[in-house]
């Protein structure tokens, strides 16, 4: 047996339980799923200092950031992009466990990617499915990335030379396309009253 094999977690010396009694909230994680230039990102912060305000313990893993720090050597192949999902998860599953609401702005473009987080992080998984079109996401492309992907120079770019998969029984359905962000908040603020993650009222 490997060295690997033999390694053990800890024992927590503070529950789960113990935090969200502390906390007055549910652990939970949320990912905002969309095309790229969907609203997620912007959606997720929103939601982030929103909750700050209420005193509410939150986190929000942005696709973007962890490609720049913790996944920077990963790049956009399949093996890759699964790669990305798992690390993403993990950190996610340590930060639900410590009582956080983890808010994931990626684009986890296939449905078997999402599956990875779902697998790994079981109940406490909820998906949120940022619909906006892939017209409004071109005309908004605030990184110019379908432009260059438009004129080929960015291969495997999710929406225009790689698929993206809707999700077929998403927790919630947002139209950020059409929707403010503000209606768009005000509804998954809402929705997480309603999944008892927050406390009504």
């Amino acid at each position: 047996m490997s060295r690997l094999n033999n390694l053990q977690a800890p024992t927590a010396s503070i529950s789960r339980a113990q935090r969200e009694a502390r906390n007055g909230h549910r652990g939970t994680v949320i990912l905002l799923t969309g095309l790229p230039a969907a609203g997620k990102s912007t959606l997720a912060q929103a939601l982030h200092a929103e909750l700050f305000e209420r005193g509410v313990q939150s986190v929000v893993l942005d696709g973007d950031g962890l490609r720049v720090g913790l996944n920077r050597d990963l790049g956009f192949a399949d093996s890759d992009r699964q790669e990305n999902i798992r690390r993403a998860s993990e950190v996610a599953a340590l930060l639900v466990e410590n009582g956080h609401i983890v808010i994931l702005a990626m684009i986890a473009p296939l449905l078997e990617l999402r599956e990875l987080f779902a697998t790994r992080l079981g109940e406490d998984y909820r998906e949120v499915w940022c619909s906006a079109s892939l017209a409004v996401c071109e005309r908004r492309d605030p990184k110019g990335h379908y432009a260059r992907a438009r004129r080929g120079d960015l291969a495997g770019f999710t929406g225009v030379s790689a698929p993206y998969e809707p999700p077929p029984s998403a927790a919630l359905v947002l139209d950020t396309g059409a929707q403010s962000v503000e209606a768009c908040l005000d509804r998954l603020l809402t929705w997480l009253g309603e999944c008892a993650v927050l406390p009504k009222g």
